[in-house]
């Protein structure tokens, strides 16, 4: 199994009681998000196709793509192993907006959403294979865009060149700028986890990060 070990704390220092927390993602974005809990996790790629199935709604891709993310490197695992897999997918007027790769793409999305409420759909997926436990969440937040002009996106994605993030807008960062107003019950999940209902599937699966950060003392 390719994991690589975040530097939250020394998996040594885990408990034999708790499993191993493994991100099913190389998301710099999600690891610096779960590593916030301060819990001593690993990475692992996951092998999953990303393309939507046809006539598939926005929000059921990342439903789906984050519960087989996780199924994925839960898969490649042994022993007690916590995975969480996560999918982000941005819609607007019911189309998916994917992360745009190019320059060129990235001004087509922004140009699509000046002026515009544009809906973040973040999955997120724990799976527990040694208990049988497996939890969705699907968290939605609602940015409103303002009326941007070319030069505005031009010169924001030469800043920023958010090309590997769904709508090409970094909000935790520059991105703010090109925002009237974000609606959320959970402000990380614009930027790709969602740690309220990571926290809640994490208890859930019988692992609460206070307890388990008690047991690390």
């Amino acid at each position: 199994m390719p994991l690589r070990t975040q530097n939250a704390s020394s998996p040594a220092q885990t408990s034999a009681l708790w499993p191993r927390l493994v991100l099913g993602s190389t998301s710099p974005y999600r690891k610096e998000l779960l590593s916030r809990i301060g819990l001593p996790f690993e990475t692992c790629a996951p092998r999953v196709e990303e393309t939507a199935q046809p006539g598939e709604l926005p929000r059921d891709l990342a439903w789906r793509l984050a519960q087989a993310k996780a199924q994925d490197v839960a898969a490649q695992g042994s022993g007690d192993v916590l995975v969480i897999g996560s999918d982000q997918v941005a819609e607007l007027h019911g189309q998916a907006l994917g992360k745009p790769g190019t320059h060129e793409r990235a001004t087509a999305q922004l140009q699509a959403m000046r002026g515009q409420r544009v809906l973040f759909h973040t999955a997120v997926c724990v799976v527990r294979p040694q208990t049988g436990y497996m939890g969705t969440r699907l968290s939605t937040v609602t940015v409103v865009f303002r009326q941007l002009s070319d030069e505005d996106i031009d010169t924001y994605l030469h800043a920023e060149q958010p090309y590997d993030c769904a709508g090409s807008a970094k909000a935790e960062s520059l991105g703010i700028v090109l925002l009237d107003a974000i609606e959320s019950d959970d402000p990380t999940a614009l930027i790709g986890l969602p740690l309220i209902a990571t926290s809640q599937l994490l208890r859930e699966a019988g692992a609460d990060p206070l307890s388990w950060r008690t047991a690390l003392r």
